[in-house]
Formats: C-alpha cells, sequence, structure tokens
C-alpha cells in the first residue's frame, strides 16, 4: 500500500480522512480568528489557501499527512490532526487544531490525536514524535500531557513568530 492511498482512521466518534477541497472554506474561516494565533495566524484567505494546498500536497510529497476529522454523528468537519513534517521542521510531529472552539472540552481532540499517534507508531513505524506548541496555548499543553507527552527543553524548535514549546510522545505510552 502507498501511505499516500486513502486511508482512513475511525475512533467511537469520528471518521479521519485525508483533507479534501472542500473543507477549505471551514480551515480559511478558523485562520480568520484570533484563535488561529496559537498556529501562525491570523492568516488572509490567500494564505489559507496555500496553507490548505501545502496540507493536501504533504501527503503527496511525504506518503504521509494530517488528517480532517469528522463527526460520526453529524459529518461535520471538526479540525485536522496527524502528522506532519515540513522541511524546516527539524523533527516529525503530530499536530492538532480543533477549528470550533465550542467543541473544545469534549475530548474530541484527544480523540483524534490517540487515533493519529497510534498510526504514526505503528503504520509509519516511527520511534520519536514531538507536537510543537505555542507558549502561550495552555489547553494544547495540557492535552499533549494528557497524551503521555513530556516537555523536551532541550530539543530543537521551528522558527516560528512566537515561543514554541516542545512536548515528546511516548510510543510505549500511546501504545499501552
Amino acid at each position: 500500500m502507498n501511505l499516500a492511498d486513502d486511508i482512513t482512521l475511525v475512533t467511537d466518534r469520528l471518521v479521519l480522512r485525508k483533507p479534501q477541497a472542500q473543507d477549505w472554506p471551514i480551515m480559511r474561516d478558523f485562520y480568520q480568528t484570533d484563535r488561529s494565533a496559537w498556529v501562525g495566524g491570523p492568516k488572509s484567505p490567500e494564505a489559507s489557501w496555500r496553507g490548505w494546498a501545502a496540507d493536501i500536497g504533504h501527503w503527496q510529497m511525504r506518503g504521509f499527512g494530517g488528517w480532517v476529522a469528522t463527526r460520526k454523528d453529524t459529518g461535520a468537519a471538526i479540525g485536522r490532526f496527524g502528522p506532519w513534517y515540513p522541511i524546516e521542521w527539524p523533527e516529525k510531529e503530530i499536530g492538532w487544531v480543533l477549528w470550533d472552539a465550542t467543541l473544545e472540552g469534549q475530548g474530541y481532540a484527544a480523540e483524534a490525536a490517540k487515533a493519529t499517534l497510534a498510526h504514526a507508531f505503528t503504520v509509519l513505524g516511527w520511534t520519536t514524535a514531538v507536537s510543537y506548541i505555542a507558549a502561550t496555548n495552555t489547553p494544547s499543553a495540557n492535552l499533549a500531557e494528557r497524551l503521555g507527552a513530556a516537555l523536551d527543553a532541550d530539543a530543537p524548535r521551528p522558527q516560528r513568530d512566537f515561543d514554541v514549546l516542545v512536548y515528546r510522545h511516548n510510543p510505549a505510552q500511546v501504545l499501552a
């Protein structure tokens, strides 16, 4: 199987699928909000378009990428989760972004992140993964810790316009 083929992950409440063109308006709208500051926003629609094209192209260039999580009960796309390794990243990352703030605190991000971590450590064969988190993004740091990740103060960081913390995921904890 080519890892760039359609790979779908299914959890209790979510279906995670490769990003599709029709997801862009939802992502674009997220990047128009101040909540997107933790992931490099706010962005213009043009910058959002290029970012979404990069998300889709990442699958072709790397053979893996982030999934769009959709709710099983409504089919609504709620965020992007999973492996990410652009050329400027020092390490392979598991990232997450929940597009709708009203869904925070309901476990959707944890459910999606756990599924993508398990995929990275089993199917992709990763032996380590990090999550790069804006230092001011306490909810995301809390999620990393709930997933068993530990702050790695010595890890290299990507160049960003804001301070980034590095959380390292432990495959033994993820796969336990």
